[in-house]
């Protein structure tokens, strides 16, 4: 990640439709509709995933915390199911327009899990995953990244998901 976000958002925070820099800091997170939310009474990893995955069928889970993200994150490592992170933030309007997409998205495909992180909450996370433009999506299997879309396309991402949910 550059140096100083700041400089980097404003040199290029016009292209709107590509998507937005993430600055180093901003405001809190809005989880939106049609989202769950990670206040899991789960204890381990495997208690998260198993109690996700039958309570969220159809839903975009929105982790707040960083150490159950983490627990989450090894515990999917041990699946072979897709798993899709939308890098968001409530002050980006593409990440607005993707929301809704998301959401139907999470109810078309219940055997693909969805899940939401705002950077401005959990920039540890981004930081991790290397996000630096939101949108960015990012799709998982196994832990390990088989694809990622930056930006707005719902097409796209729609594309994505169904070439690697099987």
């Amino acid at each position: 990640m550059g140096a100083n976000f700041s400089t980097e958002y404003e040199a290029t925070g016009r292209a709107m439709n590509k998507g937005l820099i993430v600055p180093s800091s901003g405001s809190s997170a809005n989880t939106g509709r049609g989202i769950v939310s990670d206040g899991s009474s789960a204890n381990t990893s495997r208690d998260i995933v198993s109690n996700e995955s039958s309570v969220n069928k159809g839903r975009v889970i929105a982790y707040h915390s960083s150490s159950k993200w983490k627990i989450h994150f090894e515990a999917s490592k041990l699946t072979s199911n897709l798993m899709v992170i939308d890098f968001t933030a409530s002050w980006c309007g593409p990440c607005r327009y993707m929301e809704p997409a998301m959401n139907e998205f999470a109810t078309k495909y219940t055997d693909v899990e969805f899940i939401k992180i705002d950077i401005d909450e959990l920039e540890d996370v981004a930081q991790e995953f290397e996000v630096h433009v939101l949108p960015t999506f990012l799709l998982i299997k196994k832990g390990k990244e088989v694809d990622k879309l930056v930006g707005a396309n719902k097409e796209e991402l729609g594309k994505k998901i169904e070439k690697h949910r099987v």
